[in-house]
């Protein structure tokens, strides 16, 4: 099993920038692909990034493409999603997840994850 907490939300003006970290325990993450989803007031929670366990494939919701960058450090146990040119719209609660790694995983369904964080409110003001 792996326990996900999230880090580094907070309030920034659009166009600016904001990285947010998942810190995960076990020995095992390295085993684990890793993703990030949001959930606005009154909506569903919806993909934004994952990333395979090595790090080597990536995947991008078209409303965040150029804009977040997801990665990993398996040697720290930790997730980042460096998040740019931030849009009132990206307004959220950002949570992290986790599955062990395997093919033919769907990255993009919330329900393809078996582990999550308690999420990080992300407000961009505009």
């Amino acid at each position: 099993q792996v326990q996900l907490v999230e880090s580094g939300g907070g309030l920034v003006q659009a166009g600016g920038s904001l990285r947010l970290s998942c810190a995960a325990s076990g020995r095992t993450f390295r085993r684990y692909a890793m993703a990030w989803f949001h959930q606005a007031p009154g909506k569903e929670r919806e993909f934004v990034a994952a990333v395979t366990w090595s790090g080597d494939n990536k995947y991008y919701a078209d409303s965040v493409k150029g804009r977040f960058t997801i990665s990993r450090d398996n040697a720290k146990n930790t997730g980042y999603l460096q998040m740019n040119s931030l849009k009132p719209e990206d307004t959220a609660v950002y949570y992290c997840a986790a599955e062990n790694q395997g093919y033919g995983l769907q990255y993009g369904n919330k329900q393809t994850y078996s582990y999550w964080g308690q999420g990080t409110q992300v407000t961009v003001s505009s």
